[in-house]
């Protein structure tokens, strides 16, 4: 039988979805990207803003019509949106067969077997657990890098995330599994692993009683094939001195960091239930930009959230001026339901949220343009990730960019290169967000 398979949302939900996806073809199911092929759909989904929620229910109800007019039998619906509106899915769609929480997503054979037989129900499990499958995954990213997810939930409780209510709370995947699972990863030919929950800083302190991440990717940089090893998701006041050491140290870690900081002001900071100040970030990214010179920090932004003031979105603006963030996205504000912030006075109207916004990432822009000018000249170690159709040109990625977020290098030669392989280039050229070089001889 054909599966079709949907992931949305975060890199955290793709590892959940190629974890069901081996669990798949471990039974024969053969997976297809058509729809009108398919005899199973199965919609992995997102909902941690509006945005978001709004794609995954589209989605769903674009697959429902297959299944009421193609030759689509079952068709599950899994992810944060099935865990947080199960009952409400099952009841407004009636085309969706099965509803499966995040935890029960290692329940996919059972989920697809109730629903071919005509079944309708919700398959849940607690979410304060941790589902550990030892079936393959099946990597969807292209093969030469794969994100290895190290801990699933949240304790933070930020007023704004309704993370910790859907994914429960912060638990490490054990060191031992973790290392295992790499060292298939590496074995299937992935070169770059990019460590990924909802923060990885603290990985370890419920099993092991201490922050673990350094002793984890020491043990990481030890797995022959892997080149480059990512950091995503650190917050700032949980990263320590031995972390920053290892990083400089193993050659194996990327000198990238991704600090979600969200706002600058200490005011709104605090009605985010945030724990660093304006102070304390200032204080991280000086300590990081000195002991690793080149070092490239990526963050993101909330703008917009309830009672943001004209003055406090400008302090945001000269902190943005102030530090230049090698990478930075913004998000407007999104009021979820059931968070403390949803119930907060002076919401944002949003259109001032969008005005915000635009005002942040035009400044950004601009740093961002001049630091992709400053590359020119430089000769960088790039990853190639595939060729430009029709020219004699690859596209590849520079340590300093992360998959599907960050800028690309297009890389001019009439050699042959393939994905996976690493190329010394020298950087000639830069269009916005990207560059451009030539092989180096």
């Amino acid at each position: 039988m054909k599966v079709l398979f949907i992931s949305l949302g975060c890199d955290k939900n793709l590892v959940d979805t190629e974890v069901m996806l081996g669990l798949l073809d471990s039974k024969g199911y053969q997976m297809t990207d058509d729809e009108a092929e398919a005899d199973v759909i199965v919609i992995n989904t997102c909902c941690f803003i509006h945005d978001a929620k709004e794609e995954s229910i589209q989605n769903i109800l674009e697959m429902a019509e297959y299944k009421k007019n193609g030759k689509v039998k079952a068709l599950i619906v899994t992810g944060c949106l099935a865990q947080r509106y199960r009952e409400e899915i099952l009841q407004e769609i009636p085309e969706v067969d099965i509803v499966l929480g995040v935890t029960a997503y290692d329940k996919i054979l059972e989920a697809v077997d109730e629903a071919l037989k005509g079944k309708s129900e919700v398959i849940l499990k607690d979410k304060d657990m941790l589902p550990l499958v030892d079936t393959k995954r099946l990597v969807t990213t292209g093969g030469h890098f794969a994100y290895l997810k190290i801990a699933e939930g949240c304790d933070k409780c930020c007023t704004y995330c309704i993370i910790p209510k859907i994914r429960g709370n912060f638990r490490s995947v054990p060191l031992e599994r973790l290392l295992k699972e790499a060292e298939e990863l590496a074995k299937q030919g992935v070169k770059e692993l990019i460590l990924v929950a909802q923060e990885t800083t603290l990985y370890g302190t419920d099993l092991y009683g201490k922050k673990t991440l350094p002793i984890l990717l020491k043990e990481l940089c030890k797995i022959a094939g892997l080149r480059w090893i990512r950091l995503l998701y650190c917050y700032p006041e949980e990263i320590t001195e031995e972390l920053i050491q290892v990083m400089k140290e193993e050659k194996k870690i990327c000198h990238y960091l991704d600090l979600p900081i969200q706002h600058a002001s200490d005011a709104v900071l605090k009605r985010m239930g945030r724990r660093t100040t304006k102070a304390e970030i200032k204080e991280m990214i000086a300590k990081l930009r000195k002991e690793i010179p080149d070092i490239c920090l990526r963050t993101t932004l909330i703008t917009g959230f309830p009672g943001e003031t004209k003055k406090q979105h400008e302090e945001l603006l000269q902190f943005i001026d102030e530090m230049e963030f090698d990478r930075l996205g913004v998000f407007t504000y999104s009021a979820e339901e059931d968070t403390p912030a949803a119930g907060m006075p002076d919401q944002i109207p949003e259109e001032v949220k969008e005005e915000r916004q635009a005002e942040l990432m035009e400044l950004q822009q601009e740093i961002a343009f001049d630091n992709a000018d400053a590359m020119v000249g430089k000769e960088v170690l790039v990853m190639v990730e595939g060729k430009v159709a029709d020219e004699n040109a690859y596209v590849g990625r520079t340590y300093r960019d992360a998959p599907n977020v960050d800028g690309l290098i297009f890389i001019n030669t009439e050699e042959v290169l393939v994905s996976g392989d690493f190329a010394k280039v020298k950087v000639t050229g830069a269009i916005d967000y990207d560059l451009i070089g030539g092989l180096v001889e």
